[in-house]
């Protein structure tokens, strides 16, 4: 193997490394939550396109894409959960309705992390 192969081998394993892939099913909160703090701290507004995980840094946008449609959305991790089990990541209610799931309530998605918006340092 030629040596600029094996570093680029080494390189885009180490891409695909930072980028991890989970499948699963998403479901969606908000209600009763408006205005109460997430684990993060800041405040919960249903509109805006966040999600909670239960492992990765605050501020981590994710691109969750359900697999039975392909309709996808981005999302910053601003909260911890879900706390159900084979349930990957909850949405809140803006970013489900863009993934047109809020009658369904769970679906199944891919979610990989896409990014970093953490204001509090790196994510």
């Amino acid at each position: 193997m030629q040596r600029w192969s094996l570093w680029l081998a080494v390189g885009l394993i180490g891409c695909v490394a930072r980028r991890p892939t989970e499948t699963g099913l998403a479901s969606w909160y908000g209600p009763g939550f408006r205005g109460k703090p997430t684990a993060s701290g800041e405040r919960f507004v249903p509109w805006k396109r966040t999600a909670a995980h239960r492992t990765l840094p605050f501020g981590t946008v994710l691109r969750v894409e359900r697999t039975d449609t392909g309709q996808a959305v981005r999302v910053v991790v601003n909260d911890r959960g879900p706390f159900v089990a084979g349930r990957v990541v909850d949405l809140s209610k803006g970013a489900a309705r863009r993934v047109d799931m809020l009658k369904d309530g769970v679906v199944p998605v891919q979610v990989r992390v896409v990014g970093c918006r953490s204001r509090r340092g790196p994510c």
